[in-house]
């Protein structure tokens, strides 16, 4: 009984979190009514993206805003990228580049090149996003530079993968919703830790004030998620989560290069706050913890309580998961909720013990 006890107490700790959520799956969102009262720097950084860039700028440059400059960053590519980019920026003035060579002190680092292309900008405000990344709609920075205001500084957004067959697709999708779930739902509740800069926008004034990426510029990953780990509050940012302001890219093809990816993006997660850290960690370890002590609940003298206690705790999932997914057009992936956490749960655990024996210090 002793067991059941304490699994009731892991399904209500996964619940508590679940209600939490529901700050995102439940949102309202007001009427929208976008302006341009604002300039915006769209910033692109591109190593070996040559083939991207011919598919994507033209996306970038029929977004429907007056006002507008795009900076496109060559971080030392050995590809045809310099070239793609120069052919679009001599039939439009508003194209910027910014051909980064490699430097001694900071061989192979994104952030070095973003910090370079951040100085280029000649507008307060910037909006980020990815060379392999196209936007919803041709209003996608008209609704990511509304959200600005004189107090909201930085603003989140949802960067989405294609659909397409396959099992990997799904579980990367999944990921991806999770994540996504967990950043919007902390920031909507004036805690956010993290954003993605496939969609992402702050201003320079921000930067600057923080000194940038100097606190981190080492580190391979986290000139998204570390700087608005560092720089965001309760009352600077606010978040972007109309369908028309995501931004899509291919999800990998191949699960080794997909491990590689995440691997490099979780290495990060040891240098948030150390509230975020703990409360990420408490999320993880009692989802760990519920589907390890569920099969055990069922071979005991109280199977059915047990049988209740998971019954329960899904409902919640697919109730407020469910509802998150539907918001963010990931509305495929809520029949099978459970058993993609539970394949996502012993993924993560693998990439965790993989990363405390390696390093990696370069951005591919």
């Amino acid at each position: 009984m002793v067991l059941l006890y304490v699994f009731g107490a892991v399904a209500l700790i996964n619940c508590v979190y679940y209600l939490f959520f529901s700050k995102l799956a439940f949102l309202k969102t007001s009427e929208r009514i976008t302006s341009e009262k604002y300039s915006v720097s769209l910033i692109v950084c591109a190593k070996n993206e040559a083939e991207n860039l011919k598919k994507n700028i033209p996306f970038w440059q029929q977004q429907d805003y007056s006002n507008f400059e795009i900076i496109l960053i060559n971080d030392a590519s050995v590809d045809e990228t310099l070239e793609v980019m120069e052919s679009f920026a001599e039939n439009d003035s508003r194209i910027q580049i910014v051909n980064v060579k490699n430097n001694e002190a900071f061989w192979a680092n994104k952030k070095y090149a973003l910090t370079l292309g951040i100085k280029r900008a000649k507008n307060t405000r910037l909006i980020f996003t990815d060379a392999d990344c196209y936007p919803a709609s041709t209003e996608w920075l008209a609704i990511m530079a509304d959200k600005f205001s004189d107090e909201k500084q930085l603003v989140l957004g949802y960067g989405a993968y294609e659909k397409s067959p396959g099992f990997l697709n799904k579980m990367i999708r999944f990921e991806t919703l999770m994540t996504a779930v967990q950043y919007l739902s902390y920031a909507k509740a004036g805690n956010p830790y993290m954003g993605v800069g496939r969609n992402l926008a702050y201003t320079s004034n921000l930067y600057y004030e923080n000194n940038g990426f100097i606190s981190h510029i080492k580190i391979p990953s986290g000139d998204d998620d570390l700087f608005v780990n560092e720089t965001a509050t309760s009352k600077n940012v606010a978040i972007c989560i109309e369908p028309e302001a995501f931004t899509y890219s291919y999800a990998k093809k191949n699960k080794k290069k997909w491990h590689i990816q995440k691997k490099r993006h979780y290495s990060t997660a040891k240098l948030y706050k150390p509230k975020h850290r703990f409360l990420l960690g408490v999320y993880y370890l009692f989802n760990l913890l519920f589907w390890l002590l569920a099969p055990i609940s069922l071979f005991t003298g109280f199977w059915a309580l047990g049988l209740g206690i998971i019954f329960i705790r899904i409902v919640f999932q697919y109730i407020i998961i469910g509802n998150a997914a539907k918001k963010l057009r990931e509305e495929d992936l809520v029949p099978f909720i459970p058993f993609y956490e539970l394949f996502l749960i012993f993924t993560q655990l693998s990439i965790f013990i993989s990363n405390s024996s390696e390093k990696n210090s370069r951005w591919k």
